[in-house]
């Protein structure tokens, strides 16, 4: 029984929670006082996406919905700081594109082959250490460490192929695919015997040669849930070129014109974009049409619409290398596969409100600083990142906190302390 195919699929993932900042002070036989030596804590895990050729599929995601990285440690005494959490890599099909779940737009495109960080990991928290200062010399708190970044994604897995093969079911897509490539796709002479999408390599000449995709056959009503085509119509969106597989033997009493204008209006009801895309017509099982009349009067009607319409019969091998070559010199003029641009935008952090109470006094030369919305600032910044403290600074003299300790006579050079985080004061 062949397997699953899933395509799309919803989940959460929830980077690790940086690991909390200890209170701990020295001890040691002989030595009076130690001092506070607590420990950061370490760095959540993040959740990280890497594209995997050998994966064909989302089926992985189909039981498994949540994803969560591992959180840093605590920090400990003698200023040991907590062990950084580990990393989750996901790995997911190449081609998939992965889009916010509330929005749609495209978060990343994983066709290039880099890994891409979904979701960082939370700063761990300060320990103790940090927050002595000749006026406190025992401080009996730290920091905790910051939550991971949380997401709920869709991954939407789109093939990468150079040219797509479209037509109704039973057309001989499967077959022509089987005999210009090494792919062995299922074959039988009944409708819906391909049930998922296949690629295949096809091969020219030396240096030459383009990636096919046979999806499942179209029926009429696609766009309105009928068939199984439409729900894998994704999986060309990015091919350069199109082709439109017709039956003109009439085999099945259908009209071969009347079969092209219903995928092509399937097609439009998709998506206008793909509709638009080159394409040629081939028009198969020439070696079963008796009246050659049928065949003229199809390649008439689709050259007038611009088209170009090539007679072949992939069974019995006949007029597919002919296609081959016409697509690799039509393939030489078109750009390369479609490649996904981010679309999405982080939303920005909360403001957080300046414009409550400060507290200023001076105390051993030091100026001190509290304020509730200055502690909850604080959590919001790495210190060890330059543009987050030019950030930290910025939003300080728009609050005018500076202009405050000025009225207080601060001068250039005097100590400021902020909840244990202490700076010299520049104008």
């Amino acid at each position: 029984m062949a397997s699953t195919f899933v395509d799309t699929a919803k989940i959460t993932v929830k980077a690790g929670k940086g690991g909390n900042g200890a209170v701990a002070f020295h001890r040691e036989k002989y030595v009076a006082a130690g001092g506070p030596d607590g420990g950061d804590g370490g760095r959540g895990g993040d959740v990280i996406l890497v594209a995997d050729n050998h994966l064909t599929t989302l089926m992985d995601f189909r039981y498994r919905r949540k994803y969560a990285a591992e959180a840093g440690a605590d920090g400990s005494g003698a200023r040991c700081s907590g062990r950084d959490g580990a990393d989750l890599t996901i790995k997911v099909p190449t081609g998939t594109v992965v889009r916010d779940a509330q929005t749609g737009e495209v978060i990343r495109d994983m066709s290039d082959g880099k890994p891409f960080v979904l979701a960082r990991g939370g700063r761990g928290g300060w320990g103790n250490q940090h927050f002595a200062t000749p006026t406190r010399q025992a401080p009996r708190f730290a920091k905790p460490g910051l939550p991971g970044e949380t997401r709920e994604v869709i991954l939407e897995l789109k093939l990468l192929a150079d040219v797509g093969l479209v037509g109704f079911p039973n057309v001989g897509k499967s077959t022509l695919l089987s005999v210009v490539s090494k792919a062995n796709p299922k074959i039988a002479n009944y409708h819906f015997t391909t049930l998922m999408p296949n690629l295949g390599v096809v091969w020219v000449e030396e240096g030459v040669s383009f990636v096919m995709a046979d999806i499942p056959g179209i029926i009429e009503g696609a766009s309105e849930g009928a068939g199984l085509g439409h729900d894998f119509l994704r999986h060309i969106d990015r091919c350069r070129l199109l082709v439109h597989l017709v039956d003109v033997s009439g085999s099945e009493g259908r009209d071969p014109i009347e079969d092209f204008d219903a995928i092509c209006r399937e097609l439009e009801q998709y998506s206008p974009e793909l509709a638009s895309r080159p394409m040629i017509v081939a028009a198969n099982k020439c070696d079963l049409c008796y009246d050659r009349e049928e065949i003229d009067r199809f390649r008439a009607y689709v050259e007038g619409k611009g088209l170009a319409c090539l007679e072949l019969s992939a069974a019995a091998h006949q007029g597919v290398r002919e296609l081959v070559w016409e697509i690799a010199r039509r393939l030489r003029d078109l750009p390369p596969v479609k490649y996904y641009e981010p679309e999405y935008t982080a939303p920005a952090a909360p403001p957080v409100e300046t414009a409550g109470p400060v507290k200023i006094w001076q105390e051993d030369g030091v100026w001190h600083v509290e304020a509730a919305w200055l502690d909850q600032l604080m959590e919001s910044v790495n210190f060890g990142d330059y543009e987050s403290r030019s950030w930290f600074d910025q939003k300080l003299r728009a609050s005018g906190l500076f202009d405050q300790l000025e009225a207080e006579g601060i001068a250039d050079g005097d100590t400021v302390d902020l909840y244990g985080l202490q700076f010299e004061y520049q104008r």
